[in-house]
C-alpha cells in the first residue's frame, strides 16, 4: 500500500490557479480512474476533474470555495500495491491528469509524465521572482507521514505552509506567525491568509467608516474566476489596441416581420433578430476582411483568417463569457440558429468547456437584451472587431416618405485602428445595416 498525492493539473488556457467549486467524493470513499471527483472552477469555465488513479481518498488538502494554485496538492491517494517511491517499470505510477472527455484510459498504462512547475513556478501569477525550475511529480511532495523531523525543524523557524502560501502573504501584508492553520497538520492555507487579511481590510474600513443608520452592511464580492479573467482580458485589451468606434441606426422591422415568419415555419428552432444580425455580421465580413484579423506582433504581420469563429457574448451568473461559433460562416441560417441557442444555454448554466471559448475571430454583443440602446464595446483580444447590438424599440420613423411606428435598432461596432481603418469599419456596419433593413438584399452579398 502506498500514498501518492495527487497536484493540480494545468487544465490548459494558461491558467495558474482555479477554484474548488464543489467535491463529488469524501475522505475514506474509494474511486476509479476517471471517476468524476470534483467540480473545479477556471477562469473560463466549470470543468470536471477525473481521478487519475484506483483507490481511496485518504486527505482533502482544499476545501470547497477555495482557491488552489496549479502543481499544489490536491488530494492524497492511498493506492493498493507497490511502494511509496515506486520505481520505474513497478508499482503504481501517476496517470497524466486531464480534463474529462480526455481523461487517461485504464487500458495501455500509464501515460508519460512531463516537466512540472515547481511551487514558485506555480504562483508566477503574482511572483514576478518565480522561475522554472528542474523536473518533478508528486513524488518531491513530501506526505504528512514521511515529512518527518525536516518539517518539526522547518517549524521552529518559520510557520508551516507553502511557497505560493508565502508570497500571497507577502502581497497581502499577513505576517504568518499569527495564523492559526486550518489545512492538513496545521498547515497555513491561501484560504487562511485571505481570511485575515480580509478581517483587517474590514477593521479598517470600519474605523474609517461614517456610522449610518440601519442594518446595511458593506458587500465584499472576490475577484476570481470569470469576472478575473474578464478584467484581465479587457484591461490588456483596451490598452494595447487602440480602440475607434462608430454607430448607425437603422430600421429594422422587415427584420422583425422575418423572424416571426421563420419562428412559424421552424418551431423548433430559435430564431431571434439577433439571429439575423449574426448572419448580417458574417455575410457582411466576406467584402471587409479586415474585420475578421489579428495584429501578429512579433511576426510584424496581419492575418485575415479563413473563416469566421464567431464568438457569442452571454451573460451569466458567473459573470461574462463569451462561446464560439466555430466555422460560422459555413453555416446556414438554422443550423446558425442552432448553435448559438446551444452554446448560450450550455453557458449560462456554467457548463461550456475551454475549448468552446477559445478560437473566435470576430465577436457579437447582445446589449439591447438589458434594454441599452448602444454602447462603445472593448474588443476581445486578439480580434480586430466587435458589433453591439442594442434594443429593437418601436419609434416615430420616416417610411416611405411619411411618419410611421417602425422598429428601430442601433448598432454599435468597435475596431482595432492598426487593422481597420475608417472606411473599413464603415462599408462593415453600413453592410449589416442593409440587411437588417432588408433582409433580400443578403442575395446581393453573397
Amino acid at each position: 500500500m502506498s500514498i501518492k498525492d495527487f497536484l493540480l493539473p494545468d487544465l490548459g488556457e494558461g491558467l495558474t490557479e482555479s477554484e474548488i467549486a464543489s467535491w463529488k467524493i469524501a475522505e475514506g470513499d474509494t474511486v476509479t480512474v476517471n471517476q468524476v471527483i470534483a467540480e473545479i472552477e477556471t477562469a473560463k469555465a466549470l470543468v470536471e476533474l477525473p481521478s487519475p488513479f484506483d483507490g481511496t481518498i485518504r486527505t482533502l488538502y482544499a476545501e470547497e470555495g477555495s482557491t488552489v494554485q496549479v502543481g499544489a496538492p490536491l488530494i492524497a491517494f492511498e493506492l493498493d500495491g507497490g511502494d511509496d517511491e515506486p520505481e520505474d517499470g513497478g508499482g503504481t505510477q501517476e496517470r497524466e491528469p486531464v480534463l474529462v472527455g480526455y481523461g487517461p484510459k485504464k487500458e495501455g498504462g500509464a501515460a508519460p509524465k512531463r516537466r512540472r512547475r515547481s511551487w514558485e513556478s506555480a504562483s508566477s501569477a503574482t511572483a514576478a521572482t518565480s522561475t522554472e525550475t528542474s523536473e518533478w511529480d508528486a513524488a518531491a511532495v513530501p506526505s504528512l507521514e514521511t515529512a518527518g523531523s525536516a518539517v518539526d525543524a522547518e517549524r521552529t523557524e518559520r510557520p508551516r505552509t507553502t511557497p505560493p502560501v508565502r508570497i500571497f502573504a507577502r502581497e497581502c501584508g499577513v505576517d504568518l506567525t499569527g495564523v492559526a492553520g486550518t489545512g492538513a497538520g496545521g498547515l497555513i492555507t491561501r484560504a487562511d491568509v485571505q481570511r485575515v487579511a480580509e478581517a483587517s481590510s474590514t477593521d479598517q474600513a470600519r474605523e474609517q467608516a461614517v456610522p449610518h443608520e440601519g442594518n446595511r452592511e458593506d458587500v465584499r464580492i472576490p475577484i476570481k474566476g470569470v469576472r478575473k479573467a474578464t478584467a484581465a482580458a479587457m484591461t490588456a485589451s483596451a490598452f494595447t489596441a487602440p480602440h475607434a468606434s462608430e454607430f448607425i441606426t437603422i430600421d429594422v422591422t422587415r427584420t422583425s416581420e422575418l423572424v416571426t415568419r421563420l419562428r412559424e415555419q421552424h418551431p423548433k428552432t430559435r430564431i431571434t433578430v439577433m439571429t439575423i444580425v449574426s448572419k448580417a455580421m458574417l455575410l457582411a465580413a466576406q467584402r471587409t476582411p479586415s474585420v475578421n484579423a489579428h495584429w501578429d506582433e512579433d511576426a510584424q504581420e496581419i492575418i485575415e483568417f479563413a473563416h469566421i469563429n464567431l464568438g457569442v457574448a452571454a451573460a451569466t451568473d458567473r459573470g461574462l463569457v463569451v462561446p464560439v461559433v466555430k466555422n460560422a460562416d459555413a453555416m446556414g441560417l438554422l443550423d446558425l440558429a442552432d448553435a448559438i441557442a446551444a452554446l448560450v444555454a450550455t453557458a449560462r448554466e456554467g457548463r461550456t468547456q475551454p475549448a468552446d471559448m477559445s478560437g473566435g475571430t470576430m465577436t457579437l454583443t447582445n446589449v439591447g437584451v438589458f434594454g441599452v440602446d448602444a454602447g462603445t464595446p472593448i474588443l476581445t483580444p486578439g480580434q480586430s472587431a466587435i458589433l453591439a447590438a442594442g434594443a429593437v424599440r418601436r419609434r416615430p420613423w420616416e417610411h416611405n416618405d411619411e411618419i410611421a411606428l417602425r422598429d428601430v435598432m442601433t448598432l454599435s461596432m468597435s475596431f482595432d485602428h492598426r487593422i481597420v481603418d475608417g472606411e473599413q469599419a464603415s462599408r462593415f456596419l453600413v453592410d449589416v445595416a442593409r440587411v437588417l433593413n432588408d433582409p433580400g438584399t443578403a442575395l446581393t452579398l453573397l
